[in-house]
């Protein structure tokens, strides 16, 4: 065969191999939030999970609080297989809690289980938007953070659910703005738990949430931009005082919303 054909075939393999690899951006510990790119003829499974590729090549997952086992990426019938990262999560003290905020009494049961209902439907969607892919901003400016993603709450002694969130303390009233482009899927003012509470669309099964506001200013199907201010910091709900709890999921596992604002 002629030197130059090999050559030729040899560098048409190559770029073959370089437009079908995927590339991902983030890190592989248990919480994250992982951007993926590939070819957007791709087929891409997550376990055994198959999942939307944009016109573009990107899509997007995420990794349990709590997942020890490896994680398998398919794409096109050849696996990657990842190992995932341990982390260790804090420990926070809440005293002082009225007891109906820590244990609801039963008349607040079949309340609690519908509002859960609403969210998870929410959380479930998985549209074709591809605003997941694009730089996410902090909601709240010059606020501190007082609870982090996976800390073990105990709440007047009792051990409670880890917190999947990360939370911008400020003043009552102060805005707050959009993290990203997106949806709403969700817009209550009274929630039992989370109070004045919103969902966001991203796409592709990425959803951000923010609770615990004062004022809404956004109402379900509204389209939203980056950086638009969509409510006020507020106490509403089960709050201590007044901040924004804000949450990160793909579909219904809940990530740690730091990975996708680079202060982790």
């Amino acid at each position: 065969m002629d030197c130059k054909i090999i050559k030729y075939t040899l560098l048409i393999f190559l770029l073959s191999l370089k437009v079908s690899a995927v590339e991902f951006k983030g890190r592989f510990i248990q919480g994250h939030y992982i951007l993926g790119k590939t070819n957007p003829d791709s087929k891409i499974f997550i376990d055994k999970k198959k999942i939307k590729v944009s016109d573009d090549g990107y899509f997007a997952f995420g990794i349990e609080k709590d997942r020890k086992i490896d994680i398998t990426i398919t794409e096109n019938n050849k696996k990657i297989v990842k190992k995932i990262q341990k982390r260790k999560y804090n420990i926070q003290k809440i005293e002082g809690l009225p007891k109906k905020k820590v244990t609801p009494p039963e008349e607040f049961y079949a309340r609690i289980k519908r509002e859960n209902l609403l969210i998870a439907k929410a959380r479930e969607i998985n549209s074709s938007l591809s605003f997941f892919k694009d730089k996410f901003i902090i909601p709240v400016d010059d606020a501190i953070i007082t609870g982090v993603y996976g800390s073990q709450r105990i709440l007047n002694g009792i051990p409670k659910w880890p917190h999947y969130g990360l939370d911008f303390a400020q003043k009552k009233g102060t805005p707050i703005k959009a993290m990203n482009n997106g949806i709403i899927t969700l817009a209550e003012k009274d929630l039992f738990y989370t109070g004045g509470t919103i969902i966001f669309d991203h796409g592709h099964g990425i959803s951000t949430l923010y609770m615990h506001m004062e004022d809404l200013f956004v109402n379900v199907g509204d389209h939203i931009k980056k950086g638009d201010i969509v409510g006020t910091v507020g106490a509403s709900g089960r709050a201590t005082g007044p901040h924004l709890d804000i949450r990160l999921n793909w579909f219904g596992i809940r990530l740690d919303p730091a990975t996708i604002l680079n202060i982790q």
